[in-house]
């Protein structure tokens, strides 16, 4: 099970219905022009048609899965004083002192350039549960280092 934000949920949903009722139609549309060309061998527009394609199956089939096995999540119901799924964590790095914040969201909405981050990544993990005050150490690829949290702000 997977826990989605109102948002990407319904980002998702379109996106989807978008594949299903746009662009599969027109990629089976050129695949019938490119068959209906003859020699199917040597015939680069059906081949590139085949795999545009299979690339859109792929991505309906993924979509459908995602929107199976996940569940919008009910912000009332998400502890207001510690950090979850979308909470904004502003922390400061103990080793060099700089401030950063941060929203802990799923891995299908992490998004680094709009300050969001996986509760599956080190740093996200370390955080989920944690309060304001606490002093988390964090086990990233790159070595250990200590943060503080110095506020949370929980989903709106």
């Amino acid at each position: 099970m997977e826990y989605l934000s109102k948002e990407r949920y319904d980002e998702i949903v379109a996106e989807l219905n978008y594949m299903t009722d746009v662009e599969y139609p027109r990629i089976r549309d050129e695949l019938s022009e490119a068959r209906a060309q003859g020699d199917l061998s040597e015939n680069a527009e059906y081949k590139a048609a085949r795999g545009a394609q299979a690339r859109a199956i792929s991505r309906i089939r993924f979509l459908q899965k995602v929107l199976h096995y996940s569940r919008v999540i009910d912000t009332a119901a998400l502890p207001k004083d510690c950090v979850s799924l979308l909470t904004t964590v502003e922390f400061t790095h103990l080793g060099n002192g700089s401030r950063m914040k941060y929203t802990v969201v799923s891995h299908h909405e992490m998004n680094l350039e709009e300050g969001k981050i996986s509760c599956n990544s080190p740093l996200g993990a370390a955080l989920m549960g944690r309060k304001t005050g606490e002093v988390v150490e964090v086990s990233a690829p790159a070595g250990a280092f200590k943060i503080r949290i110095e506020s949370i702000i929980p989903p709106a």
